[in-house]
């Protein structure tokens, strides 16, 4: 049987592998489960392993244990590597077989992909996802034909055609990790999710068939900074669509970027232009400056379609990551995060800072959004796919 792994989610992709490899190697004798996880402890002779499911798992390794390193996606043991216990490291995916008591096992069998590894495959994927796609917010769904219209960008909109081969992940409500989005499907999808999609994009980039999409329910928040908390991690906006102050956690997977002034002030240009040129206005560039200009010219190359719009996300994915201490009370902010709840602060998914003069400019709180949107969406990069 072949399966197609590439076609999967990370997560499911790693469990899978791992599943087929260890069938190759596991005798009739042993009847524990197999535990699937991440090495959270090295020791002299064992290892702690926090499983998928949530446990805490001693796995004692001996001198009959076989420990193997796999890469990612591999499906056999043709090109498996013997590793020793002190090869292993926190971080790394295991699948351990054995005998179990209680919370302890002894392995007969560990097979582990490194972490940088898994690290490196993620990355790739990532890429493959800002190449071969778009992101932005959900206008409407039509359940009937499959097609989800998309905000994309400044009076943008793409057609998003899915089919029963379209794989579709939905992000946790909890998390800002892609590695931690699970299976969905198309009536999931409401309007004003946030929604990645990959494929084959047509030739003037107004649609998109789609071989995977990934979505989410996000809060978009855009409004002075009003308090920063650096000991627990947080900041809070006064949000300027409901005019109250939202507190904000940032979490190590939370993507944080800030504007020069410059590029702040050429993105607005664009808004104003937007506006006054509904009806035929000048054409601009990446970076907000006229069509003709070579203002920002070297920054913005590549991040447009021939005859499309700027490609807002590419350009900031290009700027420098900030960090909590960047942030000043007062300074203006848009954010994507989690959509949080009566029991729990939302998290940021991503973070942009140095953006008045984008907030004085937009017309609307959903424009200024839509050019952060298609960057929340696992287009960071710098981990939001990592274990």
């Amino acid at each position: 049987m072949t399966l197609a792994l590439s076609k999967l989610t990370w997560p499911v992709r790693v469990c899978l592998a791992l599943c087929l490899t260890c069938g190759c190697v596991l005798s009739a004798q042993e009847t524990a489960k197999p535990s699937i996880g991440t090495i959270t402890a090295v020791g002299a002779n064992s290892i702690t392993l926090k499983t998928d499911a949530g446990s805490q798992l001693t796995i004692v390794v001996d001198a009959n244990t076989r420990v193997l390193r796999i890469a990612p996606g591999q499906k056999d043991l043709k090109s498996a590597t013997p590793i020793h216990l002190q090869d292993l490291q926190v971080g790394d995916r295991a699948l351990v077989r054995g005998t179990s008591a209680g919370s302890q096992i002894t392995a007969t069998s560990v097979l582990v992909m490194k972490r940088t590894d898994v690290a490196q495959r993620q990355q790739q994927e990532l890429q493959e996802w800002q190449r071969h796609g778009l992101g932005g917010i959900v206008r409407s769904v039509d359940l009937a034909v499959g097609t989800i219209v998309v905000a994309s960008g400044m009076n943008q909109t793409v057609s998003v055609h899915t089919s029963p081969t379209t794989e579709f992940l939905r992000y946790a409500p909890d998390s800002v990790k892609f590695s931690d989005a699970k299976k969905g499907n198309l009536n999931d999808i409401r309007p004003g999710d946030q929604l990645r999609a990959r494929g084959a994009r047509s030739a003037d980039g107004q649609e998109l068939t789609a071989d995977a999409v990934i979505s989410g329910s996000f809060r978009n928040v855009a409004g002075m900074v009003t308090a920063v908390d650096p000991a627990q991690n947080s900041v809070t906006v006064m949000d300027l669509a409901s005019k109250k102050p939202v507190t904000v956690k940032l979490a190590p997977d939370s993507q944080m970027r800030k504007l020069p002034e410059e590029m702040a002030q050429r993105i607005a240009m664009f808004l104003r232009r937007g506006q006054a040129g509904a009806g035929g206005g000048a054409q601009v560039n990446e970076a907000g400056a006229p069509s003709n200009s070579t203002v920002g010219h070297e920054a913005a190359a590549g991040n447009r379609r021939p005859g499309g719009p700027p490609d807002f996300q590419q350009l900031i994915r290009r700027m420098p990551p900030a960090t909590i201490s960047d942030l000043q009370k007062g300074e203006a902010v848009m954010m994507v995060t989690t959509a949080g709840d009566s029991g729990s602060e939302p998290t940021a998914l991503t973070l942009l800072s140095g953006v008045e003069p984008i907030l004085t400019a937009a017309p609307n709180k959903t424009t200024a959004a839509n050019l952060l949107s298609g960057w929340s969406m696992g287009g960071g990069g710098e981990g939001d796919a990592s274990q």
